[in-house]
């Protein structure tokens, strides 16, 4: 199964296509390995996102291609608002910097869809909040 298929410089990608389930998932360049200048596309072949210099708002699926994460890019890595998603259902909605959830955020049960947590993160952890 075709995973990349393009040009490497020192065991780093530089551009090429990223495919999820055969499917097309990106298409550009890459910076140590991070997606950076190009777009991004669903299963059915649609544009969803285009980053420039590693910014944009971007959809991230998983390789089942359901959605996992949609929200803002900054630098190639997730920067502002956010939701997080399994088996395509909201798990999280908040704040990232840095790739990690910072600030205000919600935690929800993606089975139930019931506010789990409610509060404020700091690196990817719960610092201050209420459990719901």
């Amino acid at each position: 199964m075709l995973i990349f298929q393009g040009k490497y410089l020192y065991d780093f990608k530089t551009k090429g296509k990223y495919y999820i389930n055969e499917k097309l998932e990106y298409k550009g360049e890459f910076l140590f390995n991070k997606k950076w200048n190009g777009k991004g596309y669903d299963k059915y072949g649609n544009i969803t996102y285009e980053l420039n210099n590693g910014n944009g708002k971007v959809r991230e699926y998983n390789n089942y291609g359901k959605l996992k994460f949609e929200g803002e890019y900054l630098n190639g890595k997730r920067n502002g608002k956010g939701k997080e998603y399994y088996n395509g259902k909201l798990e999280f909605e908040g704040e990232y910097l840095n790739g990690k959830r910072n600030g205000k955020g919600k935690e929800y049960n993606y089975y139930k869809g019931k506010l789990i947590f409610e509060g404020e993160y700091l690196n990817g952890l719960k610092i201050l909040g209420i459990k719901g």
